[in-house]
């Protein structure tokens, strides 16, 4: 076993939780869940699966992910979702590793899927990012939606072979639900940023981010799914502008505000 911890943040994830747990255990045997109050079984299969499971309030994506790597058994963290699995490249890169030096962070290439298809081209194909860290120099930003690493400056970047293979959306409906969500939440991390808008981000930045997406990233080679996906990120771009714009005259708006789906647990260890 290579002596990571990994982190996953769930809630409701039992239809496909199993398929990265498995990967994840041909990894580590240190497997944290922090799960925000799921109703289906997913409590039930990581603990049959030997993970160490903790139900928590939701304090944001930063802040849950940063309550998993506060209890991880290992120093050197690799941060997954539920929905990404880890391939058989990846794993193996990851059992040659010396993890030696805690200013390295590890950068994972990514291979995204709508439904089952994979998607090649567009933003999605050229997805990836910084997953494994050590924790003695590396966090989380603790924002409610696009959280990031906080990382030193004397950083070393390495690129690890291998994929995260992201199921993040089964269909396109269901991307664009998943947009229209984390729009009003940009928008809200925005406002509470001092950010403001103008008619160049609520209008152009739409429309050359589906260019860029669509025309020089390829999009339109992934048929009609590449299609959906650079229109619906142009709706998306355009609506946390959108709605950013109806907050400055809303009293009080920068005060944080639980989100409508947390539900309070206690810790249990």
């Amino acid at each position: 076993m290579v002596p990571v911890s990994i982190v996953i943040i769930t809630k409701n994830e039992a239809d496909i939780i199993p398929r990265c747990i498995e990967m994840a255990r041909c990894i580590t045997d240190d497997i944290v869940i922090i799960d925000n109050g799921s109703t289906d079984e997913t409590l039930e299969i990581a603990l049959n699966y030997g993970c160490r499971v903790y139900k928590t309030a939701w304090d944001g994506y930063g802040a849950n992910k940063n309550k998993g790597i506060n209890v991880a058994k290992y120093n050197w963290i690799l941060s997954i979702d539920a929905d990404e699995i880890p391939d058989e490249e990846l794993i193996h890169s990851l059992h040659t590793l010396k993890l030696d030096n805690p200013a390295v962070v590890y950068d994972i290439k990514f291979r995204s899927y709508c439904g089952i298809k994979p998607i090649r081209f567009g933003s999605w194909g050229r997805d990836h990012h910084v997953r494994l860290f050590n924790r003695v120099l590396v966090k989380w930003s603790e924002t409610m939606v696009h959280e990031t690493l906080i990382v030193p400056n004397n950083k070393i970047k390495r690129k690890l072979n291998g994929h995260l293979h992201h199921y993040s959306v089964k269909d396109i409906i269901e991307y664009n639900r998943k947009s229209i969500y984390y729009a009003k939440l940009s928008a809200k991390k925005y406002f509470q940023s001092g950010k403001r808008v103008n008619a160049l981000k609520l209008y152009v930045s739409p429309v050359f981010g589906f260019i860029k997406n669509y025309i020089f990233y390829l999009g339109f080679l992934d048929g009609h799914e590449g299609w959906d996906i650079a229109k619906t990120t142009l709706k998306n771009t355009y609506l946390k502008y959108f709605y950013l714009s109806k907050m400055k005259n809303i009293p009080n708006e920068k005060k944080p505000v639980k989100e409508s789906f947390a539900v309070e647990y206690d810790y249990l260890s």
